[in-house]
């Protein structure tokens, strides 16, 4: 290794500690190591084994793409697998996102990737993409593009302040937490389109108590219907693609919207286009 290596993966160790608020003593104590030979580490003195780097990835809960970097940083081969989700070593994969999606039924469902790329949905997210225009599916749908872009669902959202605002915040913590500059740039991006005006902020009517505090509260043909959300992701990966999976499963906030998807279930739903369902 030249003697610029060691500069190079102690500079990326010390942005992760930092990103992390830790000091040098904390992150010592977590990756069972000293703080004097962590010092070494960030300034280039010693040169971090594969082991050692590994273990601070690990207290650091830096990302597998990231913890391949900081491998390839201090001239060792990548820990961790990065897979097409298409592989014949993804076949588990794949079966249990179709099972997933396919049970959510009559409920929407959507698979992201670590940008928001929607890579799968079911076909209850018809109800959500209806009206949406080719230029934002293609050559993929993006979460944050379709709820924000003033031709997607920032159109219809009854509450677009509320949720334009946390959907703002929830990127750039991610952005925070995991440095990636696809999800920087997507964040300058968004928050940059403009905000389509609006009369009805408020609802129509005064909304039953919900634990939710943001729903999505979208005007359909149908009527108002109004969601929420939760993502789900696989544990224990060893595979960067498969790490960077989620599952973002909506349900019904009240009784009207768990009819309205119900019944648009039994007329017979066509694949979105755009959304591919494997």
């Amino acid at each position: 290794m030249d003697a610029e290596q060691p500069s190079r993966i102690g500079a990326l160790l010390r942005e992760w500690r930092q990103r992390r608020r830790l000091s040098q003593l904390d992150l010592a104590n977590l990756a069972d190591t000293s703080a004097r030979h962590l010092s070494y580490m960030e300034n280039g003195r010693a040169r971090p084994s594969r082991t050692m780097l590994l273990r601070l990835s690990a207290a650091l809960d830096v990302p597998l793409r990231e913890r391949n970097t900081l491998l390839l940083a201090a001239d060792y081969a990548p820990a961790y697998r990065e897979s097409s989700l298409d592989d014949d070593y993804m076949a588990s994969i794949r079966s249990a996102l179709e099972t997933m999606l396919a049970a959510h039924e009559p409920y929407p469902a959507v698979v992201v990737d670590r940008v928001w790329n929607v890579l799968q949905g079911n076909r209850a997210m018809g109800v959500l993409m209806d009206g949406i225009p080719p230029h934002l599916l293609e050559p993929q749908p993006n979460v944050f593009r379709l709820a924000l872009h003033p031709e997607g669902l920032a159109a219809r959202l009854a509450n677009l302040e509320q949720v334009r605002t946390l959907f703002l915040e929830r990127l750039s913590r991610q952005v925070n937490a995991t440095g990636d500059i696809e999800l920087q740039r997507l964040h300058e991006e968004v928050s940059g389109y403009p905000v389509p005006s609006s009369d009805d902020e408020v609802p129509r009517h005064q909304p039953s108590p919900s634990p939710i505090e943001v729903p999505l509260r979208i005007r359909t043909p149908f009527g108002e219907l109004a969601m929420f959300s939760t993502m789900a992701t696989f544990g224990a990966p060893a595979d960067v693609t498969l790490a960077e999976l989620a599952i973002e499963l909506f349900y019904p906030l009240d009784d009207f919207t768990a009819d309205v998807l119900r019944a648009h279930s039994a007329a017979g739903l066509e694949p979105v286009e755009g959304l591919s369902e494997r």
